[in-house]
């Protein structure tokens, strides 16, 4: 397995570890508020990590090292920076966070673009 798709795993793991004791948590204290913050966490970090790593897995040598590594990076800091300003934003700080929040939703868009590259490049190369 490439060392790229291991790094998605291992930030996948710990995002879906992060949600799934939170959930629990929100569960347990029957406060939701931070409900969309939880999805998010989810399914960006979870979800969307797994299956790019998943891809740049089957992928192997195909895949350009250095643009996966990218999608690696710009993927993981959308979802490190977005989850807790997400999460602050719901707690009433919307004034505060509302402006900034357009920073980690272009993180993330860009590391989705770059995956769209990513899949893409393959059409170019012989399988």
């Amino acid at each position: 397995m490439p060392r790229v798709s291991l790094a998605f795993f291992t930030t996948a793991l710990l995002c879906g570890l992060t949600g799934m004791v939170w959930g629990s948590y929100m569960g347990a204290t029957q406060n939701f508020i931070l409900a969309p913050a939880h999805a998010h966490l989810n399914l960006l970090g979870w979800v969307t990590l797994s299956i790019m790593g998943t891809f740049y897995a089957l992928a192997g040598d195909r895949a350009s090292r250095r643009l996966a590594w990218a999608n690696w990076a710009v993927s993981t800091l959308g979802v490190i920076i977005m989850t807790p300003m997400l999460a602050y934003l719901l707690s009433g700080h919307e004034k505060e966070i509302g402006p900034l929040m357009p920073i980690p939703e272009l993180t993330v868009i860009i590391g989705m673009l770059l995956f769209a590259v990513s899949v893409l490049s393959l059409w170019r190369k012989p399988a």
